[in-house]
Order: structure tokens, then sequence, then C-alpha cells
């Protein structure tokens, strides 16, 4: 059995998009996914399951949420490598020590025509972005509600994307590796 982290993008937010955690979890037990745990109510769900095909498992799950809540969530499935390795590939380490400042964007797909000219016109000075196959690591040390960079960079990559700062994805990871999910 793999371990898989699902970020759910958009759901429990400004009371649209409900779905409870408990909810959640049922879903995913009932698409056969084990060891089922969540973090924050803003849609952050690992589990363990058999099925090899990630895509057809991403689908029955939209397809299960859209038929018991009436909405079909943006989700974005990623394994505990993964998660590791965005980790340990952190271009700005030093930003770690203040996590509200460091976000990580998990991309849908690898952007094929990044904007990367118009990214760069759009940041402030003290920030900084960084773009690798999977994620698009943005560090906005006077806040990411503040930036244009921020808003903008989802349409300029061309990618769905959805973010989760430093500390959340350092405790999906801590989350992951518990003795739960040990191989």
């Amino acid at each position: 059995m793999k371990t898989y982290i699902a970020l759910f993008r958009a759901i429990n937010v400004g009371g649209k998009n409900i779905l409870t955690m408990k909810e959640l979890i049922a879903i995913l037990e009932n698409l056969g996914a084990l060891k089922v745990k969540t973090y924050i109510q803003s849609g952050n769900a690992l589990f363990q399951i058999s099925e090899t095909d990630i895509a057809e498992f991403k689908s029955k799950l939209i397809s299960h949420i859209k038929l018991q809540h009436g909405f079909e969530p943006q989700i974005i499935i990623i394994d505990q490598e993964t998660i590791e390795k965005v980790i340990l590939e952190n271009p700005y380490p030093e930003a770690e020590s203040d996590p509200s400042s460091l976000h990580l964007g998990f991309l849908a797909t690898p952007p094929s025509h990044p904007q990367l000219a118009e990214l760069n016109a759009l940041k402030k000075e003290s920030e900084r972005f960084h773009l690798s196959p999977t994620v698009f690591y943005l560090h906005t040390p006077e806040g990411i509600g503040r930036s244009k960079l921020a808003a903008k960079a989802e349409k300029l990559l061309g990618v769905a994307m959805t973010y989760r700062n430093w500390k959340t994805v350092c405790k999906i990871k801590e989350i992951a590796d518990e003795e739960l999910y040990l191989k």
C-alpha cells in the first residue's frame, strides 16, 4: 500500500463548498482508502490505498463528493515521496523560520508555457519565487494576502494549483511519517 495526500482547493471557505473532515474520511473509506487522517478543515487528507491508478481514484473521489455534496472540488493528489522531496528541495531554507511567509503552490500538472517574465514583473522587491515541475515556491515576507504575484500566479503559470504554507506542509509530512504510515 502506498501513502497519498489529497490537497483540496477552496473547500470550507466563506461558507461555500462545505465538506466536513468527518464526511471526507467516510467518502475516502467508502472508496477503499485505509488509515485516513485529515489535517485542518481546509482539506488535507492522508490515506493509504492499493489502487494504482490515482487519476481514476481522484475521478471517483470528485464524483462521490459531487453526488453527496453538490460541488466538484479541485484536488491535487501527491504521494508521500513527493511531500518529502518538495521539503528537501525548498530553495528558501532561511524563510522556514517564518513559516507563514513561505508557501508552496502544488501544481496539477507541470506548466508547459509559464509566463515567467510577467510573474517577475508582478513581484515586490521582497518577494521571491521558484518554479519546479510540481511546485511553485513563493516567499512573501509582507504576506500572501497582499501579494499580486500570489494572486495571479495560477493564471500566469497556466495550470491549476493549491497553496499550502510551510507549517502545513511540514505538518502533513509529520503525519505521513508517523508510525501509522511507515512502510
